[in-house]
C-alpha cells in the first residue's frame, strides 16, 4: 500500500470514528446520567462519580408491568405480523395477474400513511368492536402497521424460490398448503425471522398506537411510562435515563442473537 492509499484510508477511518462517537454519544449520555442519583439536564458529568443503581431498582419497580405489557405486545406483533404476512406474500408471489400489481400497489401506499391517519381510523373502529384499552387491540393495531412491509419483503422473497422444488413437491401429491410448509416456510426462515424482528420492534416501541387506543391507567406500555415520567412536575432525570436504558435492552438483545438472520433476510429481500 502506498503513502496516498494509507493517508486515504487513514482519513476514511478517522471520519468513520467520529461518526460512530456522534452517533453513540446520545447512549453514552442516557447511560452516565441513569447512573448519577439526582441528575438533571444541565449536572450531567461525562464520569458517572459517584455512581448508583437506585435509579434502575427504582425504575424497574415502577415500569415492571408496562415492560411485561410492552413485551407481550412486542412478542405478539411479531407472531401475528409473520403468521398473516407469510400465507399472504406466497400466494401474491405465485399468481400472475394484474390484481397482484393493484395490491402491490395498495401495501406500497399503505406503507406510507402517516400513522397518526392510523391510529385515529382505528380508534373509531376499536370502539365499536369493544377493543380499546386491551392488549388484543394494541398487537393487531401495531400489526397492521407492519404487514405492508413484511408482506413485500417475504413475496419478494419467495417469488423467487426454486420452481422446480415447488412443482416437485406438486408432483409428488402434495398440496399447496403442505409445499407451502413443508418446503417455502423452511427455505425462507431468515425473511421470517427479518419480518418478525420488525414486527417486534414496531411493538415494543409503540408510543401512539399505546398512547390513542387507551384511555386508562391498567394497560400501560413503557413508552407511556416514561412518557408520564417526564410529564410529572418533579423530574428525576436519572430515573427517566434508567427507564430509557432498561428499554433498549430487548431490542439489542434481539438485534444482537439475530443479526446474521436480519443481515441475510434483508439482502435477499432487497435483491430478488
Amino acid at each position: 500500500m502506498n503513502t496516498r492509499a494509507r493517508v486515504r484510508s487513514g482519513l476514511s477511518s478517522a471520519v468513520g470514528a467520529l461518526i460512530l462517537a456522534a452517533m453513540l454519544y446520545p447512549i453514552f449520555w442516557l447511560v452516565s446520567a441513569s447512573l448519577q442519583p439526582g441528575a438533571t439536564a444541565a449536572s450531567v458529568t461525562p464520569i458517572p462519580l459517584p455512581s448508583s443503581l437506585d435509579a434502575y431498582a427504582e425504575a424497574l419497580s415502577d415500569q415492571f408491568r408496562n415492560i411485561v405489557i410492552s413485551l407481550t405486545v412486542a412478542v405478539g406483533t411479531a407472531v401475528l405480523t409473520v403468521a398473516i404476512a407469510a400465507p399472504a406474500a406466497f400466494g401474491l408471489s405465485r399468481l400472475r395477474s394484474r390484481f397482484v400489481d393493484v395490491v402491490l400497489i395498495t401495501l406500497f401506499i399503505a406503507q406510507i400513511v402517516p400513522p397518526i391517519v392510523l391510529s385515529n381510523s382505528l380508534y373509531t373502529v376499536f370502539h365499536t368492536l369493544g377493543l380499546l384499552n386491551t392488549i388484543f387491540g394494541l398487537i393487531l393495531a401495531n400489526a397492521s402497521n407492519t404487514l405492508p412491509f413484511a408482506i413485500l419483503l417475504l413475496r419478494s422473497f419467495m417469488r423467487d424460490l426454486d420452481p422446480e422444488l415447488l412443482e416437485a413437491a406438486r408432483l409428488d401429491g402434495a398440496s399447496d398448503l403442505r409445499t407451502f410448509r413443508s418446503i417455502v416456510l423452511p427455505l425462507s426462515r431468515n425473511a421470517l425471522i427479518t419480518a418478525g424482528i420488525f414486527g417486534f420492534l414496531a411493538g415494543w416501541g409503540d408510543f401512539l398506537f399505546a398512547l390513542t387506543l387507551t384511555t386508562g391507567s391498567d394497560l400501560r406500555t413503557m413508552t407511556i411510562g416514561i412518557y408520564q415520567y417526564i410529564g410529572s412536575p418533579n423530574v428525576d432525570w436519572s430515573t427517566v435515563m434508567a427507564a430509557g436504558v432498561l428499554a433498549s435492552i430487548p431490542a439489542v438483545i434481539l438485534l444482537l442473537l439475530l443479526q446474521r438472520h436480519l443481515r441475510a433476510g434483508l439482502a435477499a429481500g432487497s435483491g430478488k
